[in-house]
């Protein structure tokens, strides 16, 4: 997958789960686990689980009988998830490609991957691999974030980097964005094999109630922290402290209303 994923490492997995999980990722975790309850799976495979915010909402969503096993490309954020679980949960933890994921065909009922795909280098590897590991009948969810001028959070912080940074600006704020055309990706499903496909958008108006954890979540909690620090322009400290102040202008204060939009999928593997 993407040489982004090797860089969460150090502080990034924490700063990324504590500062940006509880405002772009939990509420959408919460939809994503309802989603996949309602199916009633017994059998839950989970790609891109990053800091386990969505395996957490699918634990407590699901029954004790469903057996639920999260993966990711990167140890460092899985060790993260792993601290949210104790052994009674049955959550089994594995280190795995989703565009070559290590079960056998026919395994699971459902798959789930919550702004995963975007960072996969070949997403039609990604589709293949779902299809193989399912069972006939099995449900793929996954969910992609819709463009910039939707999700205020990655404009505003990328249009920052990217005056910082006019030469040689880093482009992890581009890369998950750039998914939000549908048609490219419900054709991509549909030439992998899938059938039964939906598509949801869901936008969130999002209160921000520590907005400097938040800001310290964008700069420090990703890749982008030592890419401002190789380019020496300026620190990592003083780009929080600019993009909290450009927040506060232009989402306002007391509180801080973030808006967020994401695209859900689902799609079937036929019998």
């Amino acid at each position: 997958m993407d040489n982004n994923s090797a860089e969460f490492v150090g502080s990034i997995p924490y700063l990324y789960d504590r500062g940006l999980g509880p405002v772009i990722f939990a509420d959408y975790a919460a939809e994503m686990a309802r989603r996949v309850a309602a199916f009633a799976p017994a059998r839950v495979l989970e790609t891109a689980a990053g800091t386990g915010i969505v395996t957490r909402a699918l634990r407590d969503r699901l029954p004790a009988s469903t057996a639920l096993t999260a993966t990711d490309l990167n140890e460092p954020m899985l060790a993260v998830a792993q601290r949210k679980f104790t052994g009674d949960d049955g959550v089994v933890f594995r280190t795995a490609d989703a565009q070559a994921l290590p079960f056998a065909d026919n395994l699971f009922d459902a798959m789930v991957c919550q702004f995963g795909i975007m960072f996969y280098p070949d997403r039609a590897k990604g589709y293949a691999e779902a299809l193989r590991v399912l069972q006939p009948g099995g449900r793929y969810f996954f969910s992609v974030w819709d463009a910039h001028r939707y999700n205020a959070f990655a404009r505003i912080t990328n249009a920052l980097i990217s005056r910082t940074f006019p030469d040689n600006p880093p482009t992890f704020y581009s890369v998950p964005f750039g998914c939000a055309a549908i048609d490219p990706i419900k054709e991509a499903l549909i030439d992998a094999g899938f059938t039964g496909i939906s598509v949801d958008v869901l936008p969130i108006d999002k209160r921000v109630d520590d907005l400097d954890l938040f800001v310290r979540g964008l700069i420090s909690g990703n890749p982008v922290v030592d890419q401002i620090r190789a380019r020496g322009r300026t620190t990592p400290a003083a780009m929080e402290t600019e993009l909290a102040e450009t927040f506060k202008r232009e989402l306002g204060t007391d509180p801080t209303i973030v808006p967020l939009q994401s695209i859900f999928y689902s799609a079937v593997k036929p019998r």
